[in-house]
């Protein structure tokens, strides 16, 4: 029933801010507002509804280091996309023609800050916590990374291989940064900076959601299994590689801090050795 509530409780505010998001998508400055309305409005519900039924503080989204946490983060995220990119640049796959929208940067802040609080919340705070007390952090990482992949198939230009390389990728690679810093600041930051750095910063089409006006006017071409296709740079094989690569990275921390949980252990993630940054 912890499940269940927690459950509830963040889908409906999923939902909600979804809603209040889309409502307001064509305009750049209320996209903002809301979205980041709607970020806090997540993390509160997430630390209620914790509070309630496992009688503790949701010591994953603590004020103290937020600020810190999810900027390193967004750092590794954008850095990890701006590697993928600068592959395809190197390779003649991506062409930058000028200076893109400045305006529609700053909607996409909103937005994507929108869902990468919604969606780490959801799936890294509820769904991999909960699961892996159950069974285990390795088959916990598998599962929830696997669901992650497979909801993307709802998306417009979504692909198998598209949901696989999201899998891999980002669900996978979260789940493990999880397990690492028991930290969901940290995750968000991830999940903002590689989102945002692909639609804000470098035009590209995010998710198989169509192509968003950012700081760069600028196009690809070339195979799809270089970049994407109509699914975007996330299906690119140098994507799946770098994100492949952090999730060994971020597992190995997780094994040097015990934070691995055992199959059948029962476990629970608030009883982990936690640390609150990543290593000097």
């Amino acid at each position: 029933m912890r499940f269940v509530w927690q459950f509830l409780a963040v889908l409906a505010a999923y939902a909600l801010s979804g809603a209040a998001i889309q409502a307001v998508q064509d305009n750049d400055w209320l996209t903002l507002v809301v979205g980041l309305t709607a970020s806090a409005l997540m993390v509160f519900v997430y630390a209620w509804v914790v509070r309630r039924t496992e009688r503790r503080q949701a010591l994953d989204v603590a004020r103290e280091g937020a600020v810190a946490k999810a900027g390193w983060g967004v750092l590794i995220g954008a850095g990890m996309f701006a590697a993928v990119i600068t592959n395809l640049f190197t390779s003649g796959h991506y062409d930058v023609h000028g200076v893109g929208s400045v305006q529609g940067a700053i909607g996409l802040v909103g937005f994507m800050a929108g869902a990468a609080v919604t969606e780490e919340i959801v799936y890294r705070g509820v769904l991999f916590r909960i699961i892996e007390e159950h069974i285990g952090t390795y088959l916990a990482l598998g599962l929830t990374g696997l669901v992650f992949g497979l909801s993307h198939l709802l998306n417009e230009d979504a692909t198998l291989w598209g949901a696989v390389a999201i899998a891999i990728e980002a669900g996978f690679m979260l789940a493990a940064a999880y397990a690492a810093t028991r930290n969901l600041w940290l995750t968000i930051g991830v999940h903002f900076g590689w989102n945002f750095a692909a639609g804000g910063v470098f035009s590209t089409v995010v998710s198989g959601n169509g192509s968003s006006q950012g700081l760069l006017d600028a196009t690809m071409s070339g195979p799809k299994l270089l970049t994407g296709g109509d699914f975007g740079p996330e299906g690119s094989v140098y994507s799946v590689g770098f994100g492949a690569l952090l999730t060994l990275v971020f597992l190995w921390l997780a094994h040097r801090r015990g934070n691995i949980v055992p199959f059948g252990s029962r476990r629970r993630a608030a009883d982990v050795n936690s640390a609150a940054t990543l290593p000097r």
